[in-house]
């Protein structure tokens, strides 16, 4: 079973009360999983991080918890997120989704916990760019967007506001923190304007890992899409992106340093 070495417990902030699954040891990373749910490769990806230190809190915000991918199922939860549940922003940019305040909290209850320097925070497709937004909150500090693809109708968007847009980059400045950003060059649902964008506002605080195509394990019937999950192959540069982003949270949490950097070019 996926989640057979999770706790389970409920996390209750504002109107939300939402299941979290926790293991490990160490400073605290938030994955929050992609569409159609916390699927057993996202908590593939959540045991690599308790293997290399950390303690991971994974909550469940839509879709069966374990639940094994299928067509119908990312169709179904795809329609249910977009179309109907209002704690998600998926059309425009320029505002976060109302459930990262909920984040937020569940961050700093995090850091609270397992102390350290801070929080790590890694979004997926559907919820790529909550960790920005979450950088509102003091205890973020290693924040990862991974095929960030919200906003749908604005190819440039991000889904945080120009409030939590100007706060992340006071930070980052201040605090000497980075941003990293995933995603396969060609993903419909990741356009490169989306990181031209994440490179204009935050420069050299951006680190842009753009993958090629064939970088992906390929799927039939689905493009390159999940860097960390469904198209990470175990060898080659899309590997390495997955070694970079561990490595990130090793360095940012005050772990030890990373050993290998991993980085691929952008789009020019």
């Amino acid at each position: 079973m996926p989640l057979g070495d999770y706790q389970l417990s409920d996390f209750t902030d504002g109107p939300w009360t939402r299941p979290v699954y926790r293991r490990g040891s160490g400073p605290a990373v938030i994955v929050m999983h992609e569409i159609p749910g916390l699927h057993p490769l996202v908590v593939r990806f959540a045991d690599r991080l308790v293997e290399s230190g950390m303690t991971v809190f994974m909550p469940s915000l839509f879709g069966t918890p374990g639940k094994q991918l299928s067509t119908g199922y990312m169709l179904g939860q795809m329609f249910l997120n977009v179309c109907i549940r209002r704690e998600f922003s998926t059309w425009k940019g320029g505002k976060s989704s109302p459930i990262v305040d909920w984040l937020r909290a569940l961050a700093r209850f995090a850091h609270a916990d397992c102390g350290g320097p801070g929080v790590g925070a890694v979004g997926m497709c559907f919820t790529g760019g909550f960790a920005l937004a979450m950088m509102t909150e003091p205890s973020v500090v290693a924040p990862v967007l991974s095929q960030p693809s919200l906003p749908f109708r604005d190819p440039g968007g991000l889904d945080a506001s120009e409030a939590e847009i100007s706060c992340a980059k006071l930070r980052m400045e201040a605090e000497g923190l980075t941003l990293l950003g995933l995603r396969f060059k060609g993903d419909k649902f990741v356009p490169a304007e989306r990181f031209a964008r994440l490179r204009k506002e935050f420069g050299e605080r951006f680190e842009d890992v753009s993958l090629e195509p064939e970088d992906a394990r390929q799927v039939p019937g689905m493009a390159p899409h999940s860097v960390l999950t469904i198209h990470l192959a175990e060898s080659g540069p899309s590997k390495e992106a997955e070694v970079r982003t561990i490595g990130f949270f090793r360095e940012r949490l005050g772990i030890h340093a990373a050993t290998s950097k991993g980085m691929i070019s952008p789009d020019r």
